[in-house]
């Protein structure tokens, strides 16, 4: 607050005067709209990280999902600029919407199933849907930052995002997870198919086989999140036609046995509901049948 007080006169024949100027040089609100800005833009930036990772392991495979996961790493990243950078009320309503848009499409495909495609329950799934709820809190209260309702708009957004919040714990404590691609009991063989113009090695359903790059030979170390996306194939398997190489059967840390191949440990990938394989990637790769 500036006052500026004249105790000269400002035209020497018109007597003294006093002239009082009492305001704001730029706006109390300017500065802390900054910060909600700055903070929005790093959780935008952490949630297009998050699924950017998931859309190069594997995701970018799904049809009409892979997409979407490409538009929305897109987005957040663009958000993440333009809202610090503009500071404009409009560029703080779409990062708030990204993050309701973001957490519903979440919740709908881990409870019911999008596109053909139903989720499983994650610690990076949960992490993001958490990063959403933060966006949009952060991003709508910096939008109604400065303006005269501002603060009675603030109990209606805290409680939308506690609203958000707790369906998001609701639907992760009790998700609607798809059978894994890699069950049924052992004595199944492992097929040559040609996969989309590739010869691949498949399990008795036609789904693609893959191998994890940080295994070790006979020996697994993908578990936890890991082994949600990329499930286990179980043991005691049997070479079918065209299969040339050794079929092996490790145990886990869990008790349960797993299929390897040349020593390799093998898996399917939950996302692989077309039978159409993953593309190869720094960690999971498919296994080429070498027939022909």
């Amino acid at each position: 607050m500036l006052t500026i007080l004249l105790h000269a006169p400002l035209n020497p024949e018109g007597g003294c005067h006093v002239i009082s100027f009492v305001g704001s040089m730029r706006g109390a609100s300017l500065p802390r709209r900054s910060w909600y800005g700055i903070a929005g833009a790093a959780l935008l930036i952490a949630s297009g990280a998050i699924h950017l990772d998931l859309y190069v392991t594997g995701y970018n495979s799904i049809p009409t999902i892979g997409p979407l996961f490409l538009l929305q790493i897109i987005s957040a990243f663009l958000l993440a600029v333009a809202i610090p950078l503009t500071g404009l009320r409009l560029a703080y309503a779409a990062g708030a919407g990204f993050g309701l848009a973001t957490l519903g499409g979440y919740l709908l495909t881990l409870k019911v199933g999008l596109f053909g495609f139903t989720e499983v329950r994650t610690t990076a799934g949960i992490i993001a849907a958490l990063i959403d709820v933060a966006i949009f809190a952060v991003l709508a209260a910096g939008m109604i930052s400065g303006l005269g309702l501002g603060r009675r708009l603030l109990p209606a957004i805290g409680a939308v995002s506690a609203i958000a919040l707790a369906l998001m714990i609701a639907f992760v404590a009790s998700p609607t997870t798809p059978a894994s691609v890699a069950t049924g009991g052992g004595g199944q063989t492992l097929d040559a198919r040609t996969v989309a113009g590739k010869d691949l090695l498949t399990n008795a359903k036609g789904l693609t086989l893959y191998t994890f790059a940080p295994d070790k030979v006979n020996k697994s170390v993908c578990y936890g999140d890991c082994a949600t996306y990329w499930p286990p194939v179980p043991g005691n398997m049997s070479a079918g036609p065209g299969v040339t190489g050794k079929i092996g059967t490790i145990t886990r840390t869990d008790g349960t046995t797993q299929a390897t191949y040349d020593g390799h440990p093998l898996y399917t990938y939950i996302g692989e509901s077309r039978r159409i394989p993953a593309p190869r990637s720094s960690s999971a790769t498919w296994i080429s049948s070498g027939r022909g």
